[in-house]
């Protein structure tokens, strides 16, 4: 688990950044005070492609949320497909 500073850090963002994102529910941390925060792996990939999506095309935070949401559903939606057999 990575604390907010190492999560801000592998992003390359201020941790302002990642505590305005956590605020508004669009990354997940450990239910504590933001100095005790936990992030999974899984958040760091997310706030990854949320801050890329933001930067390339110039989103605002909940539309590269809706985005990365959708990318994920897709990713879970071809997994499922393929232990199916079906593709």
């Amino acid at each position: 688990a990575l604390s907010l500073d190492e999560l801000a850090r592998a992003c390359g963002v201020p941790p302002g950044w990642v505590i305005e994102r956590v605020e508004a529910g669009l990354l997940q941390a450990s239910p504590c005070a933001p100095d005790s925060w936990r992030f999974a792996s899984a958040s760091l990939v997310r706030a990854r492609r949320l801050h890329e999506i933001e930067s390339v095309f110039d989103a605002n935070a909940e539309l590269a949320a809706l985005v990365v949401d959708l990318s994920e559903e897709v990713a879970r939606l071809r997994r499922r497909l393929h232990v199916l057999g079906v593709e």
